[in-house]
């Protein structure tokens, strides 16, 4: 791969990349070219300032994928505010604390939403007055400032303690554009389908890299795996992104050919890919190359795993993506030898500025990198069990948190669930670690089953696959498993519910 340009550039510099008449994003109702893209964002920003906000302050949007969402992130960045996406999934409790912890100066929003959360907390700026601003009536040119500055706060959404503000620069989102878009391949002809939250770094990321490539991309928010094959379809996308809950609803669906066929390139994050879902991902687009990727929000994306060795090694999240170092350590900080598990830990320019205004949480999660790192700096130990093989390829174990420990074994609970999956009768599925007087800690699995009484055949399955001691001492079968607002499976509910 040829190293990306590192040259950096304020956020907003991303509507100038492609060519004018090209087109840059596709929306329900209207299509932006490159060159809309930018009188848009210019108007935008122009408005923000004649509201007498100053640069540094906080600007929230709390919206579905319209244009202005799309477009936030840009017009924000170009009038010298911090933006700070909250996803439209939640409710009023988690709104008001994201809005009142980033002391956010104006929140976009539509009348209906507006009308739910305390008005006191910040000034609304209705979208049907963003909608209408027009460049004619006032614009803001490409913006000059330092790439450094923080552009955006990004909220996790942990089911756990409320959420908290990652602060992310120009530069890690800009160099995190570059970086993707490089090695996905992306370019000018490709069509990107953006079905993941733009409050999630991966849903923002796919906004953002396809403009540094000079791409199209179409957002979408869908109610059924139907909505998205129909998108895929009408726009002839090529790249489509997914989180394994996602890929489970849209394997089981019926894809045309034709729309199948135009998939040249499918990439994951947010949970693994397993060797099922692989293979289900080959047999239903046999054109496309399968990214697995690995990443979280302190440090964005951090590894990927090359197309061709998907096969071959179909548990790795592969290599660092350019700009990110990616280093396995002891307690201790030494770096693990291969084969032997340890920490994982993120170094360079994408890593994330810390969380905002809580230092505490911070210096836990943002040390020194190890002293043999080639970047050096601050680094995000992610507190996430990783190994590296010989080859440098880098498997996912599972968050020290969410190990199992069981009669003096540490057990993954990503082992059990893909031991589930291969057995045929379950759809997805949750390890996790319940109390149990003798053991320490017993194995309940929370799973999704296909067919008639499957739990004879999975456990038959488990008898014949794993060691007694990984075997699940009960299993709930349920219609469907929690989602946290970004579309991962969550744990942390299910956690809190069973293992209290």
């Amino acid at each position: 791969m040829q190293e990306p340009d590192s040259t950096l550039f304020p956020l907003d510099h991303l509507a100038l990349r492609g060519d004018p008449s090209a087109t840059a994003l596709i929306s329900r109702d209207r299509v932006l070219s490159y060159a809309d893209l930018d009188q848009r964002v210019g108007a935008l920003a122009a408005v923000l300032q004649a509201k007498g906000l100053k640069a540094g302050d906080r600007v929230a949007s709390w919206l579905p994928k319209t244009v202005e969402a799309c477009l936030m992130p840009l017009a924000a960045a170009r009038a010298g505010l911090i933006h700070v996406p909250v996803n439209p999934a939640l409710r009023k409790a988690q709104v008001e604390h994201i809005l009142a912890d980033s002391g956010a100066s104006l929140l976009l929003t539509s009348e209906t939403r507006a009308s739910l959360i305390d008005p006191t907390i910040c000034p609304i700026w209705d979208e049907q007055d963003a909608m209408a601003a027009d460049a004619a009536n006032g614009f803001v040119g490409a913006s000059s400032g330092d790439p450094q500055a923080l552009a955006a706060i990004l909220y996790t959404s942990g089911s756990t303690g409320r959420p908290k503000g990652v602060m992310l620069s120009h530069a890690n989102l800009w160099l995190g554009a570059v970086s993707v878009a490089t090695y996905l391949g992306i370019e000018p002809q490709d069509r990107v389908l953006g079905v993941l939250p733009l409050s999630f770094d991966y849903g923002q990321n796919q906004l953002l890299s396809s403009w540094y490539a000079g791409a199209a991309v179409a957002p979408l928010d869908y109610l059924s795996a139907r909505d998205v094959i129909k998108a895929v379809d009408r726009h002839g996308i090529t790249t489509l992104a997914g989180v394994p809950p996602l890929w489970v609803q849209l394997l089981d669906a019926n894809w045309p050919e034709a729309a199948a066929a135009s998939l040249t390139r499918l990439t994951n994050s947010g949970g693994a890919l397993t060797p099922t879902l692989i293979k289900a991902m080959r047999q239903t687009f046999p054109k496309a190359r399968i990214f697995p990727m690995y990443g979280l929000t302190e440090a964005f994306r951090s590894t990927y795993l090359d197309p061709d060795l998907v096969d071959t090694h179909p548990t790795s999240v592969g290599t660092a993506i350019p700009f990110a170092e990616v280093l396995i350590v002891r307690a201790d900080g030494s770096a693990c030898a291969p084969g032997e598990p340890g920490e994982l830990v993120h170094a360079g320019p994408l890593v994330a500025q810390g969380y905002w205004q809580d230092e505490e949480r911070t210096a836990q999660r943002f040390k020194p990198a190890p002293p043999h790192s080639h970047y050096g700096g601050m680094a995000g130990w992610s507190g996430d069990k990783a190994v590296m093989d010989a080859d440098g390829l880098i498997s996912f174990i599972g968050r020290d948190d969410e190990m199992i420990k069981s009669s003096g074994n540490r057990i993954s609970p990503t082992e059990i669930e893909e031991a589930a999956e291969r057995s045929g009768v379950v759809r997805e599925s949750v390890a996790i670690g319940v109390p149990d007087d003798r053991l320490g800690q017993a194995i309940l699995l929370v799973a999704v089953g296909k067919g008639n009484d499957p739990e004879p055949k999975l456990r038959d399955w488990f008898r014949s696959e794993l060691p007694a001691f990984m075997h699940p001492r009960d299993v709930i079968w349920c219609d469907e498993l929690p989602r946290n607002p970004n579309g991962k499976l969550d744990r942390a509910a299910l956690r809190q519910e069973f293992a209290a």
